[in-house]
């Protein structure tokens, strides 16, 4: 057989998209002997990788598939035969194989050594094209089908055919990262479902006076609960949050987005201040400063118990005057101040528009999806990979396990 029929035999594979799912599929792919060719709108490869974990990139969550389905609050069950073949575990392999140094923070969070984000996307590229993909920077425009199957792509008004046509365009969080949504309608006219698109891992807005005074204020080992009107709790969580002039934000506040799915609702957020400390610690901890500054101004005496910023706040909650004595402070005060210290709230209105969300929730339905390949139960030689998929998880590197799960699935069902 000569080189020419060689290559005439080789599966053609397009890829839409050299994010993280795409790139990960175009190596397989490649790897396993087709010929695979990634299509990129923008100018370089792994845009919204560069940006995650503050630029740091928190690749992998490295924890067991039963913790890491705890932390996916939407369609857990379809990822069980991507993340069998692809666990955490394999994928800090992977990227240690390819000679990318990692090391595991708090939480499990999977980084660099290096704490550069641009090192996990030339390791990506250089799988990608060292396993023979090309990689080329023109968007596609359209998809074509005959038959119940992919025919090929539209790039510049020309058909590209091919045998298997895998999307993995991502969401339509982060415009400026080329992720808008265009997945979704190519999807969409080859038969498939998109489900409603929210964001999510997204800083959320509150009509709250208070936080604009708070912006910048980071607090750090405190409790956030979620409530609904009716008092459902959909939410709860320790950790780090930050307010901003819009609301509040910071990697819980994300987290907690991810159960915020009717705003309708009436979403109030509960925030313990001191949750290391049952409430009759507090009690006895109040008593002590109050006693150490018996003589004091109520408001020189909270410096050793709250942030500097978040005193005067407080201070006008609770409704006393700020220079009130601390001995004459009465029991009531005392309790009405522990219960504000223990569920300081901020209503929620809104979250932040889907172009500031790190992920976009919802996506192509799953039961249309084969979980064992990511290929299309309704059209034969489409796939899907990550974010475009009705799948998403919370923060801390799960996410980024989802696109390289499934993408190396897709990759390898592809040929």
């Amino acid at each position: 057989m000569t080189t020419s029929e060689a290559q005439l035999q080789m599966t053609k594979v397009v890829i839409i998209g050299a994010g993280a799912a795409g790139l990960m599929a175009g190596g397989y792919a490649s790897m396993y002997g087709a010929d695979v060719t990634i299509y990129e709108k923008m100018h370089k490869v792994g845009r919204k990788l560069l940006i995650t974990g503050k630029g740091r990139c928190n690749l992998a969550n490295l924890c067991d598939i039963q913790t890491f389905m705890q932390n996916v609050p939407v369609n857990s069950r379809f990822l069980y035969s991507a993340l069998n073949n692809f666990s955490p575990e394999d994928i800090v392999a992977f990227f240690e194989g390819l000679g990318l140094k990692t090391k595991v923070e708090r939480g499990n969070r999977v980084f660099p050594v290096s704490d550069r984000a641009m090192d996990v996307v030339d390791t990506m590229r250089s799988f990608a094209l060292d396993n023979g993909c090309k990689i080329i920077h023109k968007p596609v425009v359209d998809v074509v089908s005959e038959n119940g199957a992919v025919k090929g792509v539209i790039v510049e008004d020309k058909e590209v055919p091919c045998d298997s046509l895998i999307i993995a365009t991502g969401g339509k969080s982060y415009h400026r990262t080329g992720s808008t949504g265009d997945g979704y309608k190519f999807a969409e006219k080859l038969g498939h479902t998109v489900t409603e698109l929210r964001p999510s891992l997204i800083p959320l807005e509150s009509p709250d006076e208070d936080c604009p005074r708070l912006q910048g204020l980071s607090l750090r080992n405190v409790r956030l609960r979620i409530t609904e009107s009716s008092g459902k709790e959909v939410f709860s969580d320790f950790g780090e949050m930050l307010f901003t002039h819009f609301g509040i934000s910071g990697p819980i506040v994300l987290s907690a987005s991810c159960n915020m799915r009717d705003y309708t609702k009436g979403y109030t957020a509960h925030i313990d201040l001191k949750p290391a400390l049952s409430a009759e610690q507090l009690d006895s901890r109040l008593l002590r400063d109050f006693s150490e500054n018996i003589n004091k101004a109520i408001s020189n005496s909270l410096s050793k118990l709250l942030p500097k910023k978040l005193i005067p706040v407080v201070l006008d909650r609770w409704g006393i005057d700020p220079y009130k004595k601390c001995n004459s402070i009465t029991k009531k005060e005392r309790l009405s101040l522990l219960e504000l210290l223990k569920d300081f709230t901020v209503e929620i209105s809104n979250p932040r528009p889907i172009d500031e969300a790190i992920i976009t929730s919802g996506g192509i339905k799953i039961s249309e999806i084969n979980p064992k390949t990511m290929e299309s139960k309704l059209v034969k030689g489409l796939f899907f990979a990550g974010e475009i998929i009705d799948v998403d998880a919370y923060t801390g590197g799960f996410n980024l396990v989802i696109a390289w799960a499934t993408g190396k699935l897709a990759g390898e069902n592809s040929i």
